[in-house]
């Protein structure tokens, strides 16, 4: 009797199946995209700035970030997601990223997942084309 109290107890303590995904972000001072894909890269979830609000001005708001995060959260959950890797990311050749990025983290921590990893995956030019203007420069 002893050994089924044990196995019971045993079966309580396990922990719940970590189901990985990942998590794409892409801030700008104009949008907030973010986008949600199993590790193979299939999309699972896409939510936009627009979906949320319908004011161009108010799409990059760190608000509306937290309102992006929540919907794809809910959807996630759907799926039975538990653990997130985020990869943000900016405009090309963007110091850093937009202003919902920071929110969007947060509130997905708030909503009970386990950020594995966050990653910013902006890229960065080198080199590019020829500049228009010429040797000396555009002469005014």
């Amino acid at each position: 009797m002893s050994e089924e109290v044990k196995i019971e107890q045993e079966v309580k303590h396990e922990k719940a199946e970590e189901r990985i995904a990942i998590l794409h972000m892409y801030t700008t001072f104009n949008n907030t995209i973010a986008t949600l894909t199993d590790m193979s890269g299939m999309v699972l979830a896409r939510v936009s700035g627009g979906m949320i609000t319908k004011q161009d001005r108010l799409k990059a708001n760190p608000t509306t970030a937290m309102f992006i995060a929540k919907r794809i959260s809910e959807m996630a959950k759907d799926k039975k997601i538990n653990a997130l890797y985020v990869k943000i990311r900016s405009e090309t050749g963007s110091t850093s990223a937009g202003p919902g990025a920071h929110a969007a983290v947060k509130s997905l921590i708030r909503d009970g997942f386990r950020i594995l990893n966050i990653s910013e995956v902006t890229r960065m030019p080198r080199g590019g084309p020829k500049v228009k203007g010429g040797r000396r420069g555009r002469r005014v």
